[in-house]
């Protein structure tokens, strides 16, 4: 199992591990699976700024994970959303908690200081994974999302990866080194 950051090679493996949680679940609260286009953008945009991360086994991609923007405004920098999709019978292997232990790690040398998730309830099994990680609930939306004819609630969790206090400046992803992406991703 290897955990690198995306490539354009990938969009076509990341769109069939999408699909299902789109067609099937709640998880998502798209209707319709993105083009290939159209995933591409999405990536391309989120990786100017924030890392995007695929795990692999025998050249085949199982799961990926990626950071994106909490807010829009500059007083937000060093927040970001989380999100983690797993094909279904990797589920429980370990593999999620792995993808976001270096995606913390690359978002601390960006100084990022809290990630968030956002999760449809009922979830419990992303709630209980999100509260192992040491995530802690803190918002409750009600019927704030309509999905295969039925009002969902979602709640926000969040974690903190920072000291707080003085804080450097936020670094883009795109403005890291490659010798310190490698050695979280390495480690």
């Amino acid at each position: 199992m290897k955990i690198r950051i995306i490539q354009k090679k990938d969009v076509q493996q990341i769109l069939q591990i999408y699909a299902p949680y789109v067609l099937n679940t709640n998880i998502t609260f798209e209707y319709d699976v993105p083009s290939l286009k159209e995933m591409s953008l999405r990536i391309e945009k989120i990786s100017k700024k924030y890392p995007y991360l695929v795990v692999e086994e025998d050249d085949e991609i199982i799961g990926y994970a990626y950071a994106c923007t909490f807010h829009e405004r500059k007083a937000y920098e060093w927040a970001c959303e989380l999100s983690i999709y797993v094909k279904e019978s990797y589920h429980g292997k370990g593999i999620a908690k792995e993808l976001y232990l270096k995606l913390f790690a690359i978002l601390q040398e960006m100084n990022i200081q809290t990630v968030y998730a956002c999760i449809t309830v009922p979830n419990d099994k992303s709630k209980r994974f999100h509260q192992a990680l040491g995530f802690k609930q803190n918002a409750l939306f009600h019927q704030c999302g309509y999905k295969f004819n039925k009002w969902l609630d979602v709640i926000w969790m969040e974690k903190s990866i920072g000291q707080y206090g003085q804080v450097d400046n936020f670094i883009p992803f795109s403005s890291l080194s490659i010798d310190k992406i490698n050695k979280c991703l390495n480690n």
